[in-house]
């Protein structure tokens, strides 16, 4: 006779669950809903179309995150219910149903569990990802562009939608760098562990002499700010360069001057932006990168004093936080939490949420320390 007994599992979900309910505040989102849904309705709302894409963008997050909660309390409901089917019917088809559904809410909850833990200023915000190749020639290049679709398939898995924004081809292979944007709620505070340098060990498949080749690549994760007022840019610290828009070899290109490039003289901080049609909307959408960037910096450099003035400077980790080999040992590792995985050809197909994760957790634990 069939005996499925799951409910220690599920209880222990459920307490998890609860706390994270507290966390996330279910009836604050029920009421930012009812107050945007309400602003959304006005009928002169796209007067101010930046306001309104502000409104309905927060309207549409906060009703993602509530169905996402609410959805996951069902589920755990209908786990219940199947587990008491299978043992009524002593069915072996719904047990194996119900424990493939507990190891699946297992992972939901597990990170969801990940994003309570994420309270920074900017956190809740959407990601904008740069990615840049290093010292390697074409492998390095070809590493940016390895990563960046690696970084696009983990987007795609969530469902998140990605706005590429800027991409220079090299010569070669890959890319010299990308720009890209995930909307999403917790985006930056999700992806800014994945910033640093990012190092590849492999035969190079662009030599001749089959020796190993080592490879680095830089990922940059800012917020995406819909207003960086607090920075005030004079027009005499920017250069900016416009340029005609490309793609890789054979693909079309624009006829007009449209990409724009930014250039912050004080800084050397460079900002370019092809993807929108005009050259009004590239320079504005630089500008506000720029903008961002430039607010990040100036954050950073009163931490680090305060840091300098305490006395409470901590080791670095090092310039390279993850490498990952393909050659003899499969395996990607990151230095920092010393998570890792044996087929980096998964991860490189988006598979991160386990380096991610643990990413989240050694943050939160070098906050409290």
């Amino acid at each position: 006779m069939l005996e499925l007994d799951l409910s220690a599992d599920i209880q222990a979900l459920r307490v998890t669950y609860g706390d994270i309910r507290e966390v996330l505040d279910v009836d604050a989102l029920r009421s930012d809903i009812a107050r945007l849904s309400e602003e959304a309705g006005a009928p002169d709302l796209w007067d101010d179309t930046d306001h309104a894409q502000k409104v309905t963008s927060a309207l549409s997050h906060r009703q993602s995150a509530l169905a996402r909660v609410e959805g996951i309390g069902q589920r755990l409901d209908d786990l219940e219910v199947l587990v008491g089917l299978a043992n009524e019917m002593g069915d072996e088809e719904s047990a194996v149903e119900a424990r493939n559904e507990l190891s699946a809410l297992t992972e939901i909850i597990n990170q969801l569990e990940v994003q309570t833990l994420m309270d920074g200023e900017y956190d809740e915000r959407s990601a904008i990802i740069t990615i840049r190749s290093g010292a390697g020639g074409d492998d390095a290049t070809d590493f940016a562009e390895m990563l960046m679709r690696m970084y696009l398939r983990w987007a795609e898995r969530h469902k998140y939608p990605v706005k590429v924004m800027d991409t220079s081809y090299a010569e070669g292979a890959g890319i010299k760098s990308a720009t890209f944007e995930i909307d999403a709620p917790y985006a930056f505070g999700t992806v800014s562990v994945e910033a640093g340098t990012h190092r590849l060990a492999r035969i190079s498949p662009f030599g001749s002499a089959d020796k190993r080749q080592t490879s680095f690549a830089a990922v940059e994760v800012i917020p995406l700010m819909e207003e960086a007022t607090e920075v005030d840019i004079p027009e005499s610290d920017i250069r900016v360069d416009v340029f005609r828009s490309s793609g890789p070899g054979g693909q079309s290109v624009n006829t007009t001057d449209s990409a724009v490039r930014l250039t912050h003289l004080p800084t050397g901080i460079v900002v370019s932006m092809q993807n929108e049609k005009s050259q009004i909307q590239n320079r504005a959408a630089a500008m506000r990168v720029l903008q961002t960037r430039l607010l990040l910096l100036q954050k950073e450099e009163e931490a680090a004093k305060k840091k300098e003035l305490a006395g409470n400077i901590t080791a670095s980790w090092g310039d390279q936080m993850r490498s990952y080999f393909l050659y003899g040992q499969q395996l990607v590792k990151d230095l920092r939490t010393g998570h890792e995985s044996g087929n980096p050809a998964a991860v490189f197909d988006g598979d991160l949420d386990g380096f991610i994760s643990a990413g989240i957790r050694w943050r939160k634990r070098k906050e409290e320390d």
